[in-house]
């Protein structure tokens, strides 16, 4: 499911190696030690280890999207499949520069029609930190119904999921 996906701004790719700076960036932003948490990426070298393991890793998927007029990527789409879940878990970052433009819902509404399309998957799950309103939000503007609130190990998370078709 590595797709090539455009929007009318963005354009919607496969991570790459090449996305090292982007990546040590992101995940040392504010909003992702906050809600994601540290990944203890502190160098470039790092970055590249982070995402040769995700390109590794068939059950985990990352898309950078990035302005079409400029390239600069600006956040990213996971879809991971969770061995302690029956469906595929969908993400979102994006670099704090970015917020508020509707970007990550261009994104990841692109994203979802392409999966609805392509008719393999029936349904889609996310676990947002329930302080995060805005990720909130942006799920439910998705489409995506809150299940409710649930606790694993430490960490409580707010549970939404999506139908994509009828063929389970």
């Amino acid at each position: 499911m590595n797709f090539l996906l455009e929007t009318k701004r963005l354009s919607i790719r496969p991570i790459d190696l090449n996305d090292a700076d982007f990546i040590l960036n992101l995940v040392n932003s504010d909003g992702w030690l906050k809600f994601i948490g540290n990944r203890n990426i502190s160098s470039l070298e790092d970055a590249q280890n982070y995402i040769q393991k995700i390109i590794g890793d068939p059950k985990v998927i990352y898309h950078v999207f990035q302005l079409k007029s400029t390239q600069e990527a600006l956040g990213i789409i996971s879809f991971l499949q969770r061995k302690s879940e029956a469906y595929p878990d969908l993400g979102f970052a994006m670099l704090p520069k970015f917020h508020k433009n509707g970007y990550a819902f261009e994104a990841c509404n692109k994203y979802l029609d392409a999966l609805k399309e392509i008719n393999a998957i029936h349904k889609v799950i996310a676990f947002c930190n329930p302080k995060n309103i805005s990720s909130i939000k942006l799920l439910q503007n998705l489409g995506m119904k809150h299940q409710g609130d649930i606790q694993k190990g430490d960490h409580y998370s707010s549970y939404f999921s999506i139908t994509l078709n009828s063929n389970p």
